[in-house]
């Protein structure tokens, strides 16, 4: 021991004096400590503390019910000790300690903490007093009828399992669950910074929606709120308005004000008393008592003179006996405000997406996410039973033939010496496989008979009956579907029962709609797909010329794409590079600081891999009458009413079926009556009216907008507007307004007209925008520096001329990008002295911005 210590003091002389040691792994505190937590958190995450959006289930219940049924405690077979099935969880599959799983499987097992109890106990599993539940050497259970259905058909590949902890054992990702179980019975846990509260739900209401769901997957939030009402808490209780619900099913998160179910009854003698025969969901019963005593004790509620429990077997009851001279209602609502007989509930909808992202989900999220795994369970069970019934039918026909010819068979296996030379010869003689010659062999002489040759044929043609039935499930998405609302409409029907948690309107009450004010954002979203909302009056009006302020902190060559302003209560439009569109309302972008990076896209929308957004449109309603006209990068045209794209879909759909080389470059809202304008990079534009491109459906390719020359592309569409110029600007920063009445009207797919003389001094066309003379423009450059100045100041010039400079880009930076905007006169004089305080004003602010 003290030569190890004289060698390390050695060591640490030696690397104190420059030396180096080859034995010694130099490592970054901070960022072991920062990955090692990062690993223990995920490790939280996924492995313990959040349920998956699938089945339900964190993995210590999946274990516990996996276990039960590889032990065969189902709800038909005698109960067995807790202490068997605790002990079996933890040496196969969780190895986390006993108590973890015994609280787990108690809570499996408690008609008060879940609406439809996985397990069925026998003993003592605690009360709705807190009261602890006996030791699991005292306990007995085994499977519910219910929990049957989360393993129904696992037996038929219809899950992934993996490794066990020790890789003895095989475990499932996750259970089959064939009714939604994360909804029906809810779930709570607490990880590393994140934690999810889901309420459970009545099974009929929650079916009624999936099946909804499955008919029509555009329903909106109201038409799944006719089938879901509310959580539907094993306790019971009343919810006290609505908004806290809604708020919770469209975004994931809300609060939930749920009360106590009281009556207030008199008393022969004249006086009050207050029965209470429900709490609130996992409330203790015993505390709620001891803390009203307390009340009463310390005086914060006068004129309760009696408390007592009197709850049984029969229900939960407890009685507030009243003075003579006291108020019911006012002693109940105290009661409501002080105590817990009215409590708040937080819902938080977070659940693990694929098993592995932890995401808050809305309530269609929750419900589509289950759909689409019901389809992957029945498609795989059937893949499943198709092979089973090919394998089965080999067999029978390899049988059927050996009947034809039995004598011959019989002849060839009495002539062979043993099995395996009778086998070769079968299949030499007949062109069988092993399986079918080892089939035959295995023949008893009564089936030779003429009955079991009938028997053979009546089964080889049950089996391709059944062969082309599977078939055509696999072939048809409807059949899939169709099959999985059957099978949860004979659980819904085997299990439904009465909602038990009323919900009561509250007057006056606000939807969370409601609740969000309707002003002017910006909307910026960035080539690396971080997108952000700021309010209008972020971005002050400035002199023609000025260097602009910062827009945001970016990462490196990262810049603004696409900007413009939206009412916060209008729909946002999202059209990707691939043709599909999906929607947000503007309120649900989160909203961030001007300097600020903002969201990354993909935390909000289901973008698939690569899948970038090209545009954003703002649609206040969809109505009849209004039109989304569609440019691409090779110049073709497509036209749709706009009420084609009125889906709530998360998923998004299609918005235009592209060419493989081609890419959505612009997307506009019309009346149906405008002349467009398309304008690209080269500085050709073609204005013709819309209607020469008639209105297609939501899947179609489009047509010929203009005929583009070789290595040029569509940068812009603008509609002709009465009173309005077109305003096109360059990459290096120049600009001009020009009338409409220059760019004579054409028919659709001509080249068009020079819209601008492109060169290398001005740069090529970045954008063209439709403006009027009170509008602004808000210009964007590549490096994030945006710029908001009055469209008057821009000169209105001929479509030959030059244009004059309307924003400073230098070196290689170049303008991107521009929007539209009501103007804003914030300035005070327009004398040449201010202008250039200001832009020193800009120059100094930008400085600041930067160095932060």
């Amino acid at each position: 021991m003290s030569k190890k210590f004289e060698d390390n003091n050695k060591d640490a002389a030696f690397l104190a004096e420059g030396g180096t040691n080859k034995n010694v792994i130099s490592i970054d505190i901070e960022k072991e400590m920062r990955k090692s937590f990062l690993d223990y958190s995920m490790s939280v995450i996924v492995s313990r503390a959040l349920p998956d959006v699938r089945d339900g289930l964190k993995p210590v219940h999946r274990r516990i019910l996996y276990t039960m049924f590889e032990k065969g405690l189902q709800p038909d077979k005698a109960y067995r000790k807790c202490a068997d099935t605790v002990g079996a969880v933890l040496g196969a599959y969780h190895p986390h300690g006993d108590a973890s799983v015994y609280d787990a499987l108690v809570r499996l097992a408690q008609d008060f903490s879940l609406r439809y109890p996985l397990v069925d106990g026998h003993g003592n599993f605690g009360s709705i007093d807190g009261d602890p539940p006996a030791a699991y050497r005292y306990t007995e259970a085994r499977m519910s009828k219910m929990s049957t259905h989360m393993l129904t058909d696992i037996d038929k590949e219809t899950v992934d399992f993996v490794p066990n902890y020790d890789d003895r054992l095989k475990e499932p990702v996750v259970l089959p669950s064939r009714f939604p179980n994360l909804l029906v019975n809810g779930c709570t846990g607490i990880a590393v910074g994140m934690a999810t509260n889901i309420p459970p739900h009545n099974l009929g209401e929650v079916v009624a929606a999936v099946d909804l769901l499955i008919d029509n997957p555009n329903a909106s939030l109201d038409e799944l709120m006719e089938c879901i009402k509310g959580p539907d808490f094993p306790t019971g209780g009343i919810i006290m308005g609505r908004s806290g619900i809604r708020a919770a099913y469209a975004t994931g998160r809300g609060k939930i004000t749920l009360r106590s179910r009281c009556e207030i009854e008199e008393e022969k003698n004249g006086r009050f008393r207050i029965v209470v025969t429900e709490i609130p969901y996992m409330v203790n019963k015993a505390r709620l008592i001891e803390y009203i005593a307390d009340l009463v004790k310390d005086k914060r509620i006068e004129g309760i003179s009696d408390l007592r429990d009197e709850s049984d077997r029969e229900g939960l009851r407890i009685v507030i006996e009243l003075k003579r001279e006291a108020n019911p209602q006012i002693v109940l609502n105290q009661l409501y405000s002080l105590s817990q007989l009215q409590d708040t509930v937080g819902v938080i909808m977070l659940a693990l997406e694929n098993g592995t992202q932890p995401k808050v989900m809305t309530l269609k999220e929750i419900l589509q996410n289950y759909i689409d795994f019901q389809q992957q369970i029945v498609t795989r069970r059937t893949i499943f039973d198709l092979k089973k019934a090919k394998e089965r039918e080999h067999i029978l026909e390899g049988l059927k033939l050996a009947i034809d010819f039995i004598d011959e068979v019989i002849a060839i296996i009495r002539a062979s010496k043993d099995q395996p030379s009778a086998k070769v010869a079968l299949m030499e003689r007949f062109g069988l496989d092993d399986i079918q010659a080892s089939a035959i062999v295995a023949m008893r002489l009564g089936q030779l008979s003429g009955l079991e040759r009938v028997k053979i044929e009546e089964e080889l043609a049950e089996i391709l009956k059944k062969v082309a039935e599977l078939e055509g499930i696999l072939a048809d998405v409807n059949k899939v579907r169709a099959i999985v609302k059957a099978e949860l409409g004979v659980i819904r029907d085997k299990y439904k029962d009465e909602r038990r948690t009323e919900i009561q309107t509250v007057s006056g009450e606000l939807d969370i709609e409601d609740l969000i004010p309707v002003e002017d954002c910006v909307v910026t979203l960035t080539h690396y797909g971080y997108i952000k909302r700021q309010p209008a009056d972020v971005y002050k009006a400035q002199r023609r010329g000025g260097r602009g302020i910062s827009g945001m902190t970016r990462r490196d060559e990262d810049f603004v794409e696409e900007l413009f302003i939206s009412s916060s209560h209008d729909f946002v439009m999202f059209f990707t590079d691939r043709g599909r569109v999906y929607r947000l309302k503007c309120y649900e972008i989160p909203e961030s600081s001007r300097t600020a990076r903002g969201t990354n896209i993909v935390n909000l929308l289901p973008l698939e891999q690569d899948e970038k957004v090209q545009t954003m449109i703002r649609i206040p309603a969809f109505e009849e009458g209004k039109y989304l006209v569609m440019v691409t990068t090779k110049g073709i045209i497509k036209r749709t009413e706009v009420t084609e794209y009125d889906t709530a879909r998360k998923g998004g759909v299609i918005a235009i079926n592209l060419d493989d080389d081609d890419t959505l470059a612009w997307v506009r809202l019309t009346d149906g009556h405008s002349d467009l304008i398309v304008g690209t990079r080269n500085g050709m534009a073609i204005r013709f009216d819309e209607n020469d491109a008639r209105p297609l459906g939501r899947t179609a390719r489009g047509v010929r907008a203009i005929q583009l020359d070789e290595g040029d592309v569509v940068v812009g569409m603008a509609r002709v507007r009465e009173n309005g110029t077109l305003l096109t600007v360059t990459e290096k920063g120049q600009g001009r307004r020009t009338e409409f009445d220059e760019y004579r009207q054409q028919t659709r797919a001509g080249k068009g007209v020079i819209n601008y003389r492109v060169d290398e001094e001005k740069g090529a066309v970045a954008g063209i925008r439709t403006v009027n003379d009170d509008d602004d423009a808000i210009l964007i450059t590549n490096d994030g520096i945006i710029i908001r100045i009055p469209v008057e100041q821009i000169a209105v010039q001929s479509r030959y001329a030059g244009g004059v400079r309307v924003m400073r880009v230098e070196g290689d930076t170049r303008l991107v990008s521009m929007a539209r905007a009501p103007h804003e006169d914030t300035s005070d004089t327009d004398s040449t002295d201010e202008d250039e305080n200001l832009e020193e004003a800009l120059e100094e602010e930008l400085t600041e911005g930067n160095e932060e």
